[in-house]
């Protein structure tokens, strides 16, 4: 017990046991759920020996201790008595929004195999023109049921991206999306159970009958759970589970989610019948970098989906996307013309490429909204652009955007005259925003150069440059909004509003801790500079959901690998603050640690420089 001493006089400063309802801890600092915040002495704790600070706010009572948390956790709780599933207690979230959020993680790991497919598809349209390979080929046959064969089985991709997100197994939801898809049931007419008809329903290419499917045999895990006995739950618990969640997905989830998806493809249809396609590709067109900036840029995934599933291919999104993105580069195009400065022209050069691939964040964070006239310039190209796609009937047929989507409009039938007509309405998106992204505005030249000199008594000084870990706008230590960071108790560093949801090395090194909430993660490099990346303020009480760390304890990294995936929409959503905060938590045992002071910032660029 090294740090007893220490976790009895926080006990007894924060009001005795019978104050603490729960207590749980993140990469820094415990976090009390106090009967009664008022019985807590926030000002002894703070003279303590060993505290750096005292938070209280309405998350939780915080107490910053530093890095080594994890230790005087494991003791407090034993001198508490208290288990680990005394946790803090969560709120409940709107039910809307946890439903997008479902969705919207379920189909992000899924929309691999589907743009493979629709390339694919294109791929296989181009070469059997060409008379290199005759459709009635075996490898031709191959290569296509290779295609076909992601849409069809779209049912097994869901089920298994979602199952761990809705609390059921996934290899039991994979037997349960190919239950439905088998030719005994999938699309069968004159079905019943237990004497009672089934309608008939294709589960083939869709998504939504699965994933209600899944939720309901979440939901009946953890009941079985608690009635199975622990030695019997091994064998009993799967064929209990299944022979609940079949009938009733037979009966009601699969009816209800057919249905569901029926009454999306009808309202858009609807909606571009009445209206006009053309209507909704020109706004979208148009107004996709205020989408993105609203974090609202994925909420179209699903229905394009639905539409690809139904349909076989997407009548409006997808490809104003495309060409919303390549109006964006068009116009950053216009600025790299204009400018003069030698950074901004180099600035300007490398968002004009990552936005016709189909990137557009650096350029909306880097330059849009510190310019803000080309979102005029690519409200009036891409919408131009869009105008014409939707006058002339383009269809996408695969969820592939950016340039190298573009093979996947010929389809896979050999629509030439639909990529022809695609590839026309993108020539109009990028030239025009292009002149009017010249025309409209020229960037203030600015000598100014981020780079830190440091002398100290004329003596050459090394530094090191650690290079962003995300692409987004800069905030200085002092003004994050969290006082363990703002104070530079837990060392100097730099906080990053990010633009994307990728988090990078920022040097060359090794992986020294994951936590377990996958909030925050611990680095450091051959010189011993030790970094502490925290994934936002407080995102400890989502215990891990809306993160994935693609890096473990120990592991090698290389500057700029990317190390996780955070959905920062899904934390702003939850009412957290998603400043990525980077602190170099040994700043003591360098000469200084100098921030970067440039307003956004992209991961090839040095966020901080350590000097040695």
């Amino acid at each position: 017990m090294k740090y007893q001493d220490f976790c009895q006089d926080i006990i007894r400063h924060v009001g005795g046991k019978k104050n603490i309802k729960a207590v749980v801890h993140c990469m820094t600092r415990l976090r009390f759920t106090l009967v009664d915040r008022d019985l807590a002495d926030t000002e002894k704790l703070k003279e303590m020996d060993g505290v750096i600070d005292v938070v209280s706010n309405q998350v939780a009572y915080q107490v910053i201790v530093g890095t080594h948390v994890k230790d005087v956790y494991q003791e407090l709780i034993e001198m508490l008595g208290l288990t680990e599933d005394q946790k803090t207690p969560k709120e409940k979230k709107n039910v809307v929004k946890a439903i997008f959020d479902v969705v919207s993680e379920s189909m992000n790991p899924i929309l691999e195999p589907i743009i493979c497919a629709g390339l694919l598809a294109a791929f296989l349209s181009i070469i059997s023109l060409t008379g290199l390979i005759s459709p009635e080929s075996p490898t031709y046959q191959i290569l296509d049921t290779l295609r076909g064969a992601v849409f069809f089985f779209l049912p097994i991709f869901m089920a298994m991206s979602s199952a761990k997100r809705l609390g059921a197994s996934p290899y039991l939801a994979v037997a349960l999306a190919a239950t439905l898809l088998s030719e005994q049931i999938n699309g069968v007419k004159g079905l019943s159970i237990f004497g009672i008809g089934l309608p008939e329903i294709t589960y083939a290419n869709s998504f939504i009958p699965i994933l209600i499917a899944v939720w309901f045999m979440g939901l009946v895990t953890k009941w079985v759970k608690k009635i199975v006995p622990e030695v019997l739950s091994y064998f009993l618990n799967p064929v209990i589970i299944m022979l609940i969640t079949l009938p009733m997905t037979l009966l009601v989830f699969g009816p209800v989610g057919f249905y569901i998806g029926e009454g999306i493809i009808g309202f858009f249809t609807f909606l571009m019948d009445t209206i006009g396609s053309w209507f909704v590709m020109m706004l979208y067109s148009a107004l996709q970098p205020f989408i993105i900036l609203l974090g609202a840029g994925n909420f179209i995934m699903p229905v394009v989906a639905t539409l690809l599933a139904d349909k076989g291919f997407d009548p409006a999104f997808i490809s104003s996307c495309t060409i919303s993105d390549i109006a964006v580069g068009g116009a950053m195009l216009g600025y790299f013309l204009r400018a003069r400065n030698v950074k901004q022209k180099s600035l300007f050069g490398t968002v004009t490429l990552s936005a016709v691939l189909g990137v557009t964040e650096p350029a909306i964070y880097g330059v849009f909204v510190k310019f803000r006239r080309p979102f005029i310039a690519v409200m009036i190209g891409g919408g131009l652009g869009g105008l014409f796609a939707g006058l002339t009937g383009v269809k996408a047929y695969s969820m592939a955007w950016g340039l190298f989507g573009l093979p996947s409009y010929i389809g896979g039938n050999g629509d030439f005259k639909n990529l022809a007509l695609m590839v026309t309405a993108v020539i109009i998106s990028f030239v025009v925003s292009a002149i009017a992204a010249y025309l409209l505005f020229k960037p203030e030249e600015s000598e100014a150069d981020t780079k830190q000199e440091v002398k100290v008594s004329d003596e050459v000084v090394r530094s090191i440059p650690l290079t962003s870990v995300a692409n987004g706008e800069l905030v200085q230590l002092a003004d994050i909004k969290d006082q363990a960071f703002s104070s530079g108790a837990l060392g100097k560093g730099i906080g990053i509003i990010s633009s994307g949801d990728d988090i990078y090395a920022p040097f060359d090194g090794e992986v020294v801790m994951v936590f377990d909430t996958k909030h925050a993660i611990g680095l450091r490099d051959e010189n011993g500079v030790e970094v502490l990346i925290h994934i936002g303020i407080d995102t400890v009480e989502l215990e891990g959901q809306g993160f994935e760390v693609l890096v473990e304890s120990g592991a090698k990294i290389r500057q700029g690998q990317k190390i996780a995936q955070v959905n920062f929409n899904e934390i702003k959503a939850a009412g957290y603050d998603p400043t990525v905060i980077v602190v170099v938590t040994n700043t003591a045992d360098f000469l200084d640690v100098i921030p970067a002071t440039v307003n956004n910032i992209l991961t090839s660029a040095s966020m901080l420089s350590v000097v040695l």
